[in-house]
């Protein structure tokens, strides 16, 4: 039986693959069929044929399976924004707890028989919507792309998004009719309105509009129409975005009327968000998720918490109640910045945050001897670049909890960290995107009985063994005794000139205010008392 393009043929789909089309054996050859479910007998036409591969679509269902089911949505499947409407829920989470399964099994080389998905709520979940905006007929319209393409596909009432954010692109629809506003043309990169960009939350509703200049065409209809279409508005911002790129928002944003931010809470701690902040776009699932982090942790409270890429620091403040100290790090300073102020909002004062590449910041808290006893890792899509993995397995946490957005890369570094010492212990996907094909995986990694390195001073007279003491026990020390404060960089100075071994220079981390100043004499000497009280040089 050949496999050529346009070739008809007879299967049944058998399962899934990882981006959530059918899958079915043609003479020995995998088969991927856009739209497939588990069950459908149909007839195939094969529309790409490759060496060990072919891709397919139905050209007839001559038995559907039961777990399939008609679309509730007008715009599917041209719509890109859901991928599972066609098939049932249950049979959705099938697929995605398969897609985990099978990443761990093939990929991380682990055996996970019983592995439980936690599902949501299916219909308007979604607390942030970005609407493409384009011109049809002489008219604007805003809807979201149609799959692998920029031709917008105008909503009415999208069944993933909020209401409000229907409401309010409707709201900014009517205003830019009305008032002749123009439409930004991507291949020319002329026109005023470039997307609708709405955010909801227990406050209300906040709008952003993507523009290419601050001039608003009429502004008051504009706060006019949208508080009438959308009652629970808090504020309308601008997003200033002149580039020709598929990058959605811009660097600068300007409030027009009311709040330029939204308020939102998550496991009891209040956020405060910006229109470039990262947050969860679905509250509940994301608290469920979250909860099930802390719960792995098993904080007591002496434990101390690094948080690698911790966007606004969400992680890092629902966990840091529970445990003496913790570290976010992320690289995005805007995210740094919110994540700062949502600490001072809450009144959390055993955190800090770093804003740093996670491989980097590591190398620096390693530096200063800093030793997690859990870490959490939430990585994009790309999963933990190289330098963190050594850090990791370098600071020897005595628990890991890793949040996965891709279950692929997240097995992959499963593999390089239980060959590290690490095992898997626990396991457990959440489906934060219901009727898409994403899924989040949360994992307990536990360090093996015998750790790769213990980092410890042994003083061979005595028989006395001294934990080595972190920079923070150093900064105690100088603080009682001297009466004067030493920041990290100092300490790791001094260590430099005493002959202590370092890696590399520590200071690349946080960002400093004022140009770098040697130690002075009298701190120098103050840190020297120190490392000689912990025994790290001698008398």
């Amino acid at each position: 039986m050949s496999l050529e393009k346009n070739s008809i043929h007879e299967g049944i789909i058998t399962g899934y693959e990882s981006g959530g089309m059918g899958v079915c054996r043609l003479d020995g050859q995998v088969v991927f069929v856009e739209r497939g479910v588990r069950g459908d007998r149909c007839r195939l036409r094969i529309v790409k044929a490759l060496k060990n591969k072919a891709y397919a679509r139905i050209e007839e269902l001559l038995e559907p399976s039961p777990h399939r089911q008609e679309p509730c949505c007008p715009a599917f499947p041209k719509c890109g924004g859901c991928d599972f409407w066609h098939m049932q829920y249950e049979e959705e989470l099938f697929a995605k707890r398969q897609r985990v399964q099978d990443a761990l099994e093939r990929l991380g080389g682990q055996s996970v028989p019983e592995l439980e998905i936690v599902g949501g709520e299916n219909f308007h979940y979604r607390n942030k919507a970005m609407y493409p905006c384009a011109t049809e007929e002489g008219r604007p319209v805003a809807g979201f792309y149609r799959r692998r393409s920029h031709q917008v596909i105008p909503q009415e009432n999208c069944a993933i998004q909020s209401p409000l954010a229907d409401q309010l692109k409707e709201g900014v629809l009517r205003w830019a009719e009305t008032c002749g506003v123009s439409i930004y043309e991507e291949e020319t990169g002329r026109g005023f309105l470039r997307h609708i960009y709405v955010r909801t939350g227990k406050q209300g509703a906040l709008l952003t509009l993507v523009v290419t200049s601050w001039k608003v065409p009429q502004p008051e209809k504009l706060i006019a129409l949208c508080r009438e279409s959308c009652p629970p508005l808090v504020g309308i911002v601008l997003n200033k975005n002149t580039r020709q790129t598929n990058r959605v928002l811009g660097e600068e944003c300007r409030t027009l009327w009311g709040e330029g931010r939204l308020q939102d809470s998550l496991c009891g701690v209040e956020f405060s968000l910006s229109p470039l902040s990262f947050y969860q776009v679905n509250q509940p699932q994301a608290q469920r998720l979250y909860e099930q982090a802390v719960e792995y942790a098993a904080f007591s409270p002496e434990d101390t918490l690094l948080d690698l890429y911790c966007g606004t620091g969400t992680i890092t403040l629902v966990m840091a109640r529970h445990c003496r100290e913790a570290v976010g790090v992320e690289i995005v300073p805007q995210a740094v910045e919110d994540a700062r102020e949502n600490a001072r909002q809450n009144g959390i004062t055993n955190t800090r945050f770093l804003c740093a590449d996670a491989g980097q910041a590591a190398q620096q808290l390693l530096e200063e001897g800093f030793r997690p006893t859990v870490m959490v890792v939430d990585p994009p899509r790309k999963g933990l670049d190289e330098k963190a993995r050594e850090i990791l397995l370098r600071m020897n946490p005595r628990r890991v909890v890793y949040v996965s957005c891709d279950p692929a890369t997240m097995a992959r570094d499963i593999r390089q960290l239980t060959e590290g010492g690490y095992r898997l212990e626990k396991v457990r996907a959440f489906d934060l995107f219901p009727r898409t094909a994403n899924v989040e995986t949360v994992v307990l990694l536990l360090r093996e009985t015998n750790p790769l390195t213990v980092e410890i001073r042994m003083e061979v007279e005595t028989g006395e063994v001294k934990e080595h003491p972190t920079y923070k026990r150093i900064q105690e020390y100088v603080q009682e005794k001297y009466g004067f404060k030493v920041h990290t960089a100092y300490i790791a100075e001094v260590k430099r000139m005493v002959g202590l071994d370092m890696h590399k220079a520590p200071n690349a981390v946080e960002q400093r205010k004022h140009e770098y100043h040697p130690c002075p004499p009298e701190k120098v000497e103050a840190i020297k008392d120190a490392l000689r009280h912990f025994g790290l040089i001698a008398e």
